[in-house]
């Protein structure tokens, strides 16, 4: 008798370590999922602390060049975000704070008739910009390719200040870009929009400020 009480009692042990394990296992997998979820959670605080603090440490009045960052077209005219940085490049270079300007972009698309650029160039000749004063950085698509391909233009005209144009939510990125780029004297003007969901622009920057510290690692 006592022998069959034995080979009974064995199942029920290994059944009972067997939910042990298996309660341990789960305790472990949910404490991990809340770490994740709080260093997500932080991460996303100290992203959005940083896109909308300034970097900008220069209080230059003046810059030798303007750089405005590229935005989408729509069709052959800038949209209406791009508008945006347009017309503050406009106002800025009508108060003397810059006497060149580098626009910056791709084509949006293979089919596109014109790069980011272009369409920005044309839309500022048409808003009373010299011709000669705009230069064309015509092959990026991001906003690192803007800045990195923008330099050398800047170097050759041997440029030593400048100030890049952007919307506020984009500045600190911009900012922090051209800074690790070698860029000197260094100053971001930008724009807070009338026109794009703030919503979306802002959770798309945080993912964007979170792909640019990646790429940082690598420059």
């Amino acid at each position: 008798m006592p022998k069959m009480l034995d080979h009974a009692a064995t199942p029920m042990r290994s059944a009972r370590k067997n939910k042990s394990r298996k309660t341990v296992l789960i305790r472990k997998l949910v404490l991990l999922v809340g770490f994740l979820l709080l260093l997500g959670l932080l991460w996303t605080g100290y992203v959005l602390w940083k896109i909308t603090s300034s970097s900008d440490a220069n209080s230059l009045a003046t810059s030798d060049v303007g750089i405005v960052l590229g935005a989408s077209l729509w069709g052959d005219e800038p949209s209406p975000g791009l508008k945006e940085r347009l017309n503050l490049v406009v106002k800025l270079y009508n108060e003397g704070r810059f006497k060149q300007i580098i626009v910056t972009g791709g084509k949006d698309t293979p089919t596109a008739t014109y790069t980011e650029a272009e369409g920005s160039k044309r839309y500022l000749i048409a808003h009373g910009i010299p011709e000669s004063v705009i230069w064309l950085e015509n092959s990026s698509t991001s906003t690192l390719e803007n800045l990195k391909f923008a330099q050398p233009i800047v170097r050759e005209h041997q440029w030593s200040s400048v100030t890049i144009v952007t919307h506020d939510f984009h500045g600190n990125r911009a900012y922090e870009i051209a800074d690790k780029l070698g860029y000197e004297q260094l100053h971001v003007e930008t724009v807070a929009s009338k026109v794009l969901s703030t919503f979306y622009h802002f959770g798309r920057e945080t993912l964007a400020y979170t792909k640019w510290k990646w790429d940082e690692l690598w420059l």
